[in-house]
Protein backbone atom coordinates (compact mmCIF):
# COMPACT_ATOMS: atom_id res chain seq x y z
CA UNK A 1 0.00 0.00 0.00
CA UNK A 2 1.37 3.44 -0.91
CA UNK A 3 2.08 5.80 1.98
CA UNK A 4 1.60 9.57 2.11
CA UNK A 5 5.27 10.28 1.41
CA UNK A 6 5.17 8.25 -1.80
CA UNK A 7 2.00 9.99 -3.00
CA UNK A 8 3.26 13.49 -2.14
CA UNK A 9 6.63 12.85 -3.79
CA UNK A 10 5.06 11.41 -6.94
CA UNK A 11 2.66 14.34 -7.30
CA UNK A 12 5.47 16.86 -6.73
CA UNK A 13 7.70 15.27 -9.37
CA UNK A 14 4.81 15.22 -11.85
CA UNK A 15 4.30 18.92 -11.11
CA UNK A 16 7.99 19.67 -11.78
CA UNK A 17 7.79 17.87 -15.13
CA UNK A 18 4.49 19.62 -15.92
CA UNK A 19 6.22 22.98 -15.46
CA UNK A 20 8.52 22.16 -18.36
CA UNK A 21 5.60 21.02 -20.51
CA UNK A 22 3.43 24.09 -19.81
CA UNK A 23 6.35 26.43 -20.45
CA UNK A 24 7.26 24.71 -23.71
CA UNK A 25 3.63 24.61 -24.86
CA UNK A 26 3.32 28.35 -24.30
CA UNK A 27 6.70 29.50 -25.61
CA UNK A 28 7.42 26.90 -28.28
CA UNK A 29 4.39 27.99 -30.32
CA UNK A 30 4.81 31.70 -29.49
CA UNK A 31 1.55 31.76 -27.53
CA UNK A 32 3.06 34.23 -25.06
CA UNK A 33 6.35 36.05 -24.54
CA UNK A 34 8.73 34.66 -21.90
CA UNK A 35 8.55 37.73 -19.66
CA UNK A 36 4.74 37.73 -19.49
CA UNK A 37 4.73 33.97 -18.90
CA UNK A 38 6.97 34.50 -15.85
CA UNK A 39 4.87 37.37 -14.48
CA UNK A 40 1.56 35.51 -14.88
CA UNK A 41 3.06 32.28 -13.57
CA UNK A 42 4.32 33.78 -10.31
CA UNK A 43 1.37 36.15 -9.86
CA UNK A 44 -1.19 33.35 -10.27
CA UNK A 45 0.89 31.29 -7.83
CA UNK A 46 0.68 34.17 -5.33
CA UNK A 47 -3.12 34.33 -5.68
CA UNK A 48 -3.45 30.58 -5.15
CA UNK A 49 -1.15 30.68 -2.11
CA UNK A 50 -3.03 33.65 -0.64
CA UNK A 51 -6.24 31.61 -0.80
CA UNK A 52 -4.42 28.59 0.62
CA UNK A 53 -3.02 30.70 3.49
CA UNK A 54 -6.47 32.11 4.31
CA UNK A 55 -8.07 28.67 4.34
CA UNK A 56 -5.23 27.27 6.44
CA UNK A 57 -5.50 30.14 8.92
CA UNK A 58 -9.27 30.07 9.44
CA UNK A 59 -9.90 26.33 9.28
CA UNK A 60 -6.70 24.83 10.72
CA UNK A 61 -4.53 27.30 12.64
CA UNK A 62 -7.38 28.90 14.65
CA UNK A 63 -8.48 25.46 15.86
CA UNK A 64 -5.05 24.65 17.24
CA UNK A 65 -4.47 25.31 20.94
CA UNK A 66 -0.86 26.44 21.51
CA UNK A 67 1.01 24.66 24.28
CA UNK A 68 2.11 26.64 27.30
CA UNK A 69 5.51 28.25 26.97
CA UNK A 70 5.79 27.61 23.21
CA UNK A 71 6.97 30.38 20.93
CA UNK A 72 4.55 31.64 18.29
CA UNK A 73 7.07 33.19 15.90
CA UNK A 74 5.86 32.80 12.32
CA UNK A 75 7.97 32.26 9.22
CA UNK A 76 7.78 35.09 6.69
CA UNK A 77 10.27 34.01 4.03
CA UNK A 78 13.13 36.34 3.02
CA UNK A 79 13.95 38.83 0.28
CA UNK A 80 17.07 36.96 -0.85
CA UNK A 81 15.04 33.77 -1.31
CA UNK A 82 12.39 35.72 -3.22
CA UNK A 83 15.16 36.97 -5.54
CA UNK A 84 16.37 33.40 -6.10
CA UNK A 85 12.79 32.34 -6.90
CA UNK A 86 12.27 35.23 -9.31
CA UNK A 87 15.59 34.69 -11.13
CA UNK A 88 14.90 30.95 -11.38
CA UNK A 89 11.45 31.50 -12.94
CA UNK A 90 12.60 34.26 -15.31
CA UNK A 91 15.63 32.47 -16.75
CA UNK A 92 13.61 29.22 -16.88
CA UNK A 93 11.10 30.88 -19.21
CA UNK A 94 13.62 32.52 -21.53
CA UNK A 95 15.67 29.30 -21.78
CA UNK A 96 12.62 27.32 -22.92
CA UNK A 97 12.20 29.51 -25.99
CA UNK A 98 14.90 27.38 -27.64
CA UNK A 99 15.27 24.24 -25.49
CA UNK A 100 13.03 21.22 -25.91
CA UNK A 101 11.17 19.89 -22.87
CA UNK A 102 13.51 17.03 -21.98
CA UNK A 103 16.79 18.88 -22.49
CA UNK A 104 15.60 21.85 -20.43
CA UNK A 105 14.60 19.61 -17.51
CA UNK A 106 17.87 17.69 -17.72
CA UNK A 107 20.03 20.83 -17.66
CA UNK A 108 17.96 22.37 -14.85
CA UNK A 109 18.00 19.47 -12.41
CA UNK A 110 21.55 18.41 -13.19
CA UNK A 111 22.71 21.98 -12.51
CA UNK A 112 20.82 21.94 -9.21
CA UNK A 113 22.66 18.82 -8.06
CA UNK A 114 26.10 20.04 -9.24
CA UNK A 115 25.57 23.43 -7.56
CA UNK A 116 24.66 21.81 -4.26
CA UNK A 117 27.76 19.62 -4.49
CA UNK A 118 30.08 22.55 -5.29
CA UNK A 119 28.53 24.54 -2.41
CA UNK A 120 29.44 21.74 -0.02
CA UNK A 121 32.94 21.75 -1.52
CA UNK A 122 33.40 25.46 -0.82
CA UNK A 123 32.27 24.86 2.76
CA UNK A 124 35.23 22.53 3.24
CA UNK A 125 33.52 19.19 2.61
CA UNK A 126 36.05 16.59 1.48
CA UNK A 127 35.10 14.96 -1.79
CA UNK A 128 35.02 11.18 -1.79
CA UNK A 129 36.48 9.35 -4.78
CA UNK A 130 32.97 8.61 -6.02
CA UNK A 131 31.95 12.27 -5.65
CA UNK A 132 35.00 13.46 -7.56
CA UNK A 133 34.45 10.91 -10.34
CA UNK A 134 30.73 11.72 -10.42
CA UNK A 135 31.36 15.46 -10.71
CA UNK A 136 33.80 14.90 -13.59
CA UNK A 137 31.34 12.58 -15.35
CA UNK A 138 28.47 15.06 -14.97
CA UNK A 139 30.58 17.92 -16.36
CA UNK A 140 31.64 15.68 -19.27
CA UNK A 141 27.96 14.99 -19.93
CA UNK A 142 27.26 18.72 -20.04
CA UNK A 143 30.10 19.24 -22.51
CA UNK A 144 28.81 16.43 -24.72
CA UNK A 145 25.31 17.91 -24.62
CA UNK A 146 26.77 21.18 -25.89
CA UNK A 147 28.83 19.51 -28.60
CA UNK A 148 28.40 21.18 -32.01
CA UNK A 149 25.74 18.83 -33.33
CA UNK A 150 22.37 19.66 -34.85
CA UNK A 151 20.42 18.40 -31.85
CA UNK A 152 22.49 20.33 -29.32
CA UNK A 153 20.78 23.20 -27.49
CA UNK A 154 21.54 26.89 -28.00
CA UNK A 155 24.46 28.07 -25.87
CA UNK A 156 22.50 31.10 -24.62
CA UNK A 157 19.52 28.94 -23.70
CA UNK A 158 21.84 26.45 -21.99
CA UNK A 159 23.47 29.22 -19.92
CA UNK A 160 20.08 30.67 -18.96
CA UNK A 161 18.86 27.25 -17.79
CA UNK A 162 22.07 26.78 -15.80
CA UNK A 163 21.44 30.13 -14.08
CA UNK A 164 17.90 28.93 -13.38
CA UNK A 165 19.26 25.70 -11.86
CA UNK A 166 21.80 27.58 -9.72
CA UNK A 167 19.06 29.89 -8.43
CA UNK A 168 16.78 26.96 -7.60
CA UNK A 169 19.66 25.20 -5.84
CA UNK A 170 20.30 28.18 -3.55
CA UNK A 171 16.56 28.53 -2.95
CA UNK A 172 16.46 24.85 -1.98
CA UNK A 173 19.51 25.12 0.29
CA UNK A 174 17.92 28.07 2.08
CA UNK A 175 14.74 26.06 2.50
CA UNK A 176 16.62 23.29 4.28
CA UNK A 177 17.14 25.71 7.20
CA UNK A 178 13.47 26.60 7.40
CA UNK A 179 11.44 25.66 10.46
CA UNK A 180 8.20 26.16 8.51
CA UNK A 181 8.93 25.46 4.81
CA UNK A 182 5.32 25.89 3.68
CA UNK A 183 4.99 29.35 5.25
CA UNK A 184 8.37 30.40 3.89
CA UNK A 185 7.38 29.24 0.41
CA UNK A 186 4.14 31.22 0.56
CA UNK A 187 5.78 34.45 1.71
CA UNK A 188 8.71 34.03 -0.69
CA UNK A 189 6.13 34.01 -3.49
CA UNK A 190 4.50 37.14 -2.04
CA UNK A 191 7.88 38.91 -1.89
CA UNK A 192 8.34 38.44 -5.65
CA UNK A 193 5.40 40.80 -6.32
CA UNK A 194 7.49 44.04 -6.40
CA UNK A 195 9.91 42.41 -8.87
CA UNK A 196 6.99 41.20 -11.00
CA UNK A 197 5.46 44.68 -11.08
CA UNK A 198 8.72 46.37 -12.10
CA UNK A 199 9.52 43.72 -14.70
CA UNK A 200 5.98 43.89 -16.15
CA UNK A 201 6.46 47.62 -16.72
CA UNK A 202 9.86 47.08 -18.36
CA UNK A 203 8.48 44.24 -20.50
CA UNK A 204 5.26 45.99 -21.55
CA UNK A 205 6.48 46.91 -25.06
CA UNK A 206 7.34 43.30 -25.92
CA UNK A 207 4.21 41.78 -24.37
CA UNK A 208 2.55 39.15 -26.54
CA UNK A 209 -0.53 37.39 -25.17
CA UNK A 210 -3.00 34.78 -26.38
CA UNK A 211 -5.71 32.98 -24.42
CA UNK A 212 -3.82 29.69 -24.66
CA UNK A 213 -0.55 31.28 -23.54
CA UNK A 214 -2.17 32.91 -20.50
CA UNK A 215 -3.91 29.62 -19.62
CA UNK A 216 -0.62 27.68 -19.74
CA UNK A 217 1.05 30.32 -17.54
CA UNK A 218 -1.77 30.10 -14.97
CA UNK A 219 -1.65 26.29 -14.96
CA UNK A 220 2.11 26.46 -14.50
CA UNK A 221 1.80 28.99 -11.66
CA UNK A 222 -1.05 27.37 -9.73
CA UNK A 223 -0.60 23.64 -10.17
CA UNK A 224 2.98 23.03 -11.32
CA UNK A 225 4.62 25.76 -9.19
CA UNK A 226 2.67 26.85 -6.09
CA UNK A 227 0.90 23.55 -5.40
CA UNK A 228 3.87 21.49 -6.58
CA UNK A 229 6.28 23.27 -4.24
CA UNK A 230 3.90 22.91 -1.28
CA UNK A 231 3.62 19.18 -1.93
CA UNK A 232 7.37 18.82 -2.29
CA UNK A 233 8.20 20.61 0.96
CA UNK A 234 5.61 18.52 2.77
CA UNK A 235 7.17 15.35 1.35
CA UNK A 236 10.62 16.49 2.48
CA UNK A 237 9.55 16.32 6.12
CA UNK A 238 9.62 12.51 5.95
CA UNK A 239 11.82 11.91 2.90
CA UNK A 240 15.48 11.03 3.53
CA UNK A 241 17.97 13.52 2.07
CA UNK A 242 19.63 11.06 -0.33
CA UNK A 243 16.28 9.74 -1.52
CA UNK A 244 15.03 13.30 -2.08
CA UNK A 245 18.08 14.03 -4.23
CA UNK A 246 17.79 10.83 -6.27
CA UNK A 247 14.07 11.06 -7.04
CA UNK A 248 14.46 14.55 -8.54
CA UNK A 249 16.55 12.95 -11.26
CA UNK A 250 13.37 11.28 -12.50
CA UNK A 251 12.04 14.67 -13.63
CA UNK A 252 14.03 14.83 -16.92
CA UNK A 253 12.76 11.34 -17.76
CA UNK A 254 9.16 12.32 -16.98
CA UNK A 255 9.61 15.53 -18.99
CA UNK A 256 11.01 13.58 -21.95
CA UNK A 257 7.98 11.24 -21.91
CA UNK A 258 5.58 14.17 -21.57
CA UNK A 259 7.32 16.05 -24.38
CA UNK A 260 6.98 13.00 -26.63
CA UNK A 261 3.27 12.49 -25.80
CA UNK A 262 1.99 16.08 -25.69
CA UNK A 263 4.42 17.94 -27.94
CA UNK A 264 5.54 15.28 -30.40
CA UNK A 265 9.20 15.90 -29.51
CA UNK A 266 11.75 13.22 -30.37
CA UNK A 267 14.42 12.00 -27.99
CA UNK A 268 17.81 12.29 -29.69
CA UNK A 269 20.78 9.99 -29.21
CA UNK A 270 22.78 12.98 -27.91
CA UNK A 271 20.18 13.50 -25.18
CA UNK A 272 20.15 9.80 -24.21
CA UNK A 273 23.97 9.53 -23.97
CA UNK A 274 24.42 12.86 -22.14
CA UNK A 275 21.56 11.94 -19.78
CA UNK A 276 23.24 8.66 -18.89
CA UNK A 277 26.55 10.44 -18.26
CA UNK A 278 25.06 13.27 -16.18
CA UNK A 279 22.64 11.14 -14.16
CA UNK A 280 25.26 8.43 -13.55
CA UNK A 281 27.69 11.08 -12.33
CA UNK A 282 25.13 12.57 -9.97
CA UNK A 283 24.15 9.14 -8.65
CA UNK A 284 27.82 8.52 -7.84
CA UNK A 285 27.86 11.79 -5.92
CA UNK A 286 24.73 10.88 -3.96
CA UNK A 287 26.10 7.43 -3.17
CA UNK A 288 28.91 9.20 -1.24
CA UNK A 289 31.02 6.30 0.09
CA UNK A 290 33.17 6.79 3.18
CA UNK A 291 36.53 6.63 1.35
CA UNK A 292 37.78 10.20 1.14
CA UNK A 293 39.99 11.89 -1.38
CA UNK A 294 42.03 14.88 -0.29
CA UNK A 295 40.08 17.33 -2.44
CA UNK A 296 38.61 20.43 -0.81
CA UNK A 297 38.58 24.15 -1.42
CA UNK A 298 40.18 26.27 1.26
Amino acid sequence: MFNNTFVLTTLALLAFAANSVFCRLALGDNQIDAGSFTVIRLFSGCIFLAIFLAVKHFFIDLKKVPEKGTATKKSKGSWINAIWLFVYALTFSYAYIQLDTATGALVLFATVQVTMLVTRLFKGHLLSRAELLGLMLAVAGFIYLLAPQMSSPSLIAFVLMCISGISWAFYTLAGKKSTDPSADTIFNFFRTLPFLFIFALVNIETTQLTMDGVLYAILSGVFASALGYLLWYQALTTLRHNVAAVVQLLVPVLAAVAGFIFLGESVSLVFVISSMMILSGILLVIKNPSLKASVALK
